[in-house]
């Protein structure tokens, strides 16, 4: 990535990778998702909780997705003006939300938390990818691949800490971890640096500016997304409720979901760091490839082979993000955020 010249209006990007603030913002992408992966392993039992059919339970992961539409006005005024605050905030509302999705006592109460904690993920997830490529200097692929590693390995523990929350003090108790995510907001306050957050252009164009310079690139990457959707999306919602019906104990439907993600984190990890070695396009092709192949190979695997297809699969299906994110960062550094947010929507 060129590194801007010092104006009144841009914030330099980082010439060297600094390891401290990547694993900073990393981390928090840690806390933050631990949360925001519990709806699937509680979702059997919220199911029968509240007595919901399969598509208002599939309906819940889309509440949950849904303020993502409002992805790209997030980076517009992230270029605009410091978000800072909306990233610190982010790990103690989708926390609380979470958490408290056990006790709702109705489908509609359930959705509005579910709701709430989509804008906090949003918050978090527009302008904190633009952080970490502004503190990576030119290795902005492994720096993506660490703010990934985050979120996959949130995604592995996430399960386990949601059924460790329900064994030990039932679907209602898991508010007891609310204090995590506060914790990890106090943490960002006081070491997050301020300079990483400040937008690059005050000034900023719109976003349909923005998507006119990009459309080249946001195009073919809108295709992946769709195409990685129908896997990542159904394995995300639905790994723990499908392994359930066909007769797995909740601990290994949340394990195996466990597993699948600490593979997505493996593959998160590398795939942003070989891109930056033998190109981004070499790196999707073969990943989307290999994704279709290894989907087919886990719907046909029976017993203890579910597993070992699970870590296949899971090693490259999710392993898309932190190359793409890296390719929308790099072809667009005046306005990084607006593109984010178009991307991230």
């Amino acid at each position: 990535m060129a590194i801007a010249q010092s104006t009144d209006t841009q914030t330099l990007p980082a010439a060297t990778f600094q390891m401290g603030q990547v694993a900073l913002i990393s981390g928090g992408h840690f806390v933050h998702d631990v949360f925001a992966s519990f709806l699937a392993p509680l979702l059997p039992l919220l199911i029968e909780k509240l007595s919901l059919s399969l598509t208002l339970a599939g309906s819940l992961s889309s509440i949950l997705q849904f303020p993502s539409l409002i992805n790209p006005l997030l980076g517009i005024l992230a270029d605009r003006g410091n978000l800072r605050w909306l990233a610190i905030l982010a790990p103690t509302v989708t926390a609380t939300t979470m958490c408290l999705v056990g006790i709702a006592p109705s489908y509609p109460s359930l959705a509005l938390l579910l709701f709430v904690a989509g804008i906090s993920s949003a918050a978090w997830h527009v302008p904190t990818p633009v952080m970490i490529a502004r503190v990576s200097g030119q290795r902005v692929g492994q720096g993506m691949s660490f703010y990934m590693l985050g979120g996959e390995m949130a995604r592995t523990a996430g399960p386990l800490l949601a059924v460790a929350a329900v064994s030990w003090w039932g679907l209602e108790g898991a508010y007891r971890f609310i204090p995590i995510g506060v914790a990890a907001s106090i943490i960002l306050y006081l070491r997050l640096c301020n300079d990483c957050a400040r937008p690059a252009n005050r000034a900023g164009r719109d976003g349909a500016t923005v998507w006119h310079e990009l459309y080249k690139i946001m195009l073919p990457v809108a295709g992946i997304i769709v195409a990685q959707g129908f896997m990542s999306a159904a394995l995300s919602t639905f790994l723990p409720t499908f392994l359930s019906s066909e007769g797995a104990s909740l601990w290994r439907a949340g394990g195996a979901f466990s597993v699948m993600e600490l593979a997505a984190a493996i593959g998160a990890l590398s795939s942003g760091t070989i891109s930056d070695r033998i190109g981004r396009r070499r790196v999707l092709a073969f990943v989307m490839i290999a994704a279709s192949i290894l989907m087919l190979v886990f719907l046909a695997a029976r017993g203890w082979l579910v597993f070992p297809a699970l870590f296949a699969l899971g090693l490259v299906v999710f392993s898309t993000n932190p190359v793409l994110m890296a390719l929308v960062q790099e072809n667009n550094p005046d306005h990084p955020a607006t593109a984010n947010g178009l991307y991230m929507a």
